[in-house]
């Protein structure tokens, strides 16, 4: 199995190395050749903006569309916004795939940061130490459309989207020593090889 990670700006590395922890071969996505004999993707954290405008630059915006209707694809932080089909008022060049509305930047700047253990659909055990650095929120799913929520935190605010083939969290799995939610999308890239 071959996961690519978008590899324009973000934390890429670190998705790399817990793909390789729970058996899966990681690839660097830069250019749309590269998406070829990918069996999935993730999209990582980091400026979802930039990673707009470098994907728009490099000629991904299509390939990435084109993949992303075919292949599991799971986005982590701003690769959640960059997923999403409502991102306000904002306009950044984004994939608008998943049937979702997200606030950018929800939880206001860097200092603002924080973490919280997250009960996560899906996953056995412990409760997830999830890390939010300039997070974004769900505001809105459409359920009609088979977004399933599999994440929220204390005060209900949703963390975590799943849609078809597609996943979403606010927040940065990849930071933890916690490989389950990688190993849950392999298993979403098996299912749906």
């Amino acid at each position: 199995m071959k996961i690519g990670v978008l590899a324009l700006q973000g934390a890429f590395i670190e998705h790399e190395k817990m793909l390789r922890q729970v058996g899966a071969e990681g690839a660097q996505v830069r250019l749309p050749a590269h998406l070829a004999n990918l069996d999935g993707l993730i999209i990582p954290g980091g400026e979802s903006t930039t990673i707009g405008k470098l994907a728009t630059t490099y000629g991904l915006m299509d390939p990435l569309r084109d993949f992303a209707a075919h292949k599991p694809v799971w986005g982590t932080c701003a690769g959640m916004i960059f997923l999403a089909k409502d991102i306000g008022h904002d306009r950044q060049p984004i994939l608008g795939v998943m049937d979702i509305q997200v606030n950018r930047n929800a939880f206001g700047r860097q200092i603002d940061s924080f973490e919280a253990p997250l009960a996560i659909a899906g996953l056995e055990g412990a409760p997830f130490h999830a890390v939010f650095i300039r997070a974004p929120l769900v505001t809105e799913v459409d359920e009609a459309a088979g977004v399933q929520v599999i994440a929220r935190l204390e005060d209900g605010g949703i963390v975590g989207v799943r849609q078809k083939h597609w996943l979403a969290t606010s927040f940065h799995p990849e930071l933890t020593h916690d490989a389950r939610l990688h190993a849950l999308f392999t298993e979403m890239v098996r299912s749906a090889g």
